[in-house]
């Protein structure tokens, strides 16, 4: 199963990459993390249902120090990731 994410806020220059990562890892999820030039956070994540869903809610949270104010969430294509990467 996999979904885009974007989410909205105060997500950029507070760790929120590392700690999405740190997240992702720790749920068992692969893919990947990067900041878009509009000043949101763009996530794509694989994994199981449950671990997909405990993700979304801790992204409608936000790690220490963000204030996300709204996340977009769409269905993704499944593309066989094997790790969690934070892009450029």
């Amino acid at each position: 199963m996999n979904r885009r994410i974007k989410v909205h806020g105060k997500v950029q220059g507070i760790f929120f990459r590392k700690n999405t990562q740190q997240k992702a890892l720790e749920l068992g999820l692969y893919g990947w993390v990067k900041n878009e030039e509009d000043g949101t956070v763009s996530v794509e994540i694989e994994g199981e249902l449950h671990s997909i869903l405990a993700m979304q809610s801790w992204l409608r949270l936000g790690p220490p120090n963000s204030e996300v104010e709204n996340i977009e969430i769409s269905q993704g294509q499944d593309q066989g990731y094997n790790d969690f990467l934070i892009l450029q």
